[in-house]
């Protein structure tokens, strides 16, 4: 599968050169049902050894020159910078600059949200499902970027789209204390009454806008309709992660981790 990227999406977005990013699909891996086939999540309950080798066939395909700095989300908004770590630090989000391993993020729904400044020297990622942007995700990854927002460029990848996402009552009340201004964001289910039609892609853009972000890119897709594509945990309960990349191009000598540079970190 060397150099192969069999229907990963890249963004469509005018990102300054050398920032790169990427969501990879379902297809292509060795892992099987109810994980078939390219699964990327290490705690999906798959077989170790076949994520590894998932792990291994993106990084073969991007010619990565790191493994990406994986995370484990626990749908929350701490943020770490993008290194090398002998565990999973426990974070929703990562930020990185050029020489950093790529940020990424694993999802089946929820909301990968790609921000890079315009100059092109930093790129950040977070993990943002209802959850996380009722915690403040977003706020806290554009805060650790350390550049204003209307510095920034944001693409929002493959989530479930508001059609398929019915919510109760109590993730409205948590996402619009998060973010007031985001109703339209929300619309009756037309199935059930009393429950919600959630658009994550608003309230994401909602949040971002609030924060001084103006360009704003992506977003359309729905993980649960498109069962060829993306693995979906609404609409398959066990099964698989897809991940979205990002970092910054750099020809130059592997340089020292990142965490010295962007924040002080703790090895773990």
């Amino acid at each position: 599968m060397t150099g192969s990227r069999p229907g990963w999406i890249t963004p469509s977005w005018p990102a300054p050169p050398g920032v790169r990013a990427v969501t990879t699909t379902r297809s292509g891996g060795e892992s099987r049902s109810p994980y078939a086939s390219l699964n990327l999540g290490a705690g999906a309950g798959d077989v170790p050894a076949a994520v590894a080798r998932n792990r291994a066939r993106v990084r073969s395909a991007l010619r990565l020159a790191h493994e990406p700095c994986w995370l484990d989300q626990v749908h929350g908004s701490n943020v770490v910078p993008a290194a090398r770590y002998r565990r999973a630090p426990r974070a929703d989000a990562s930020v990185g600059e050029a020489g950093s391993p790529p940020c990424a993020v694993l999802t089946a729904d929820c909301l990968p949200v790609v921000l890079c400044d315009a100059t092109g020297t930093r790129i950040g990622i977070a993990h943002a499902g209802w959850r996380g942007l009722a915690n403040g995700v977003i706020a806290s990854c554009i805060a650790f970027m350390d550049r204003p927002g209307r510095e920034l460029l944001a693409w929002l990848g493959p989530a479930i789209g508001p059609e398929s996402y019915e919510v109760g009552p109590e993730v409205r009340d948590a996402c619009l204390a998060a973010a007031p201004g985001a109703r339209r964001a929300f619309v009756p289910s037309p199935a059930r009454m009393g429950r919600w039609l959630a658009d994550l892609y608003a309230i994401a853009a909602y949040q971002l806008e609030s924060l001084g972000v103006e360009r704003i890119y992506g977003g359309g897709f729905c993980t649960c309709r498109d069962r060829s594509r993306f693995f979906s945990h609404r609409r398959d309960g066990m099964t698989g992660r897809f991940a979205t990349l990002a970092w910054i191009h750099d020809s130059s000598p592997d340089p020292h981790d990142a965490g010295e540079r962007l924040g002080s970190t703790s090895v773990a």
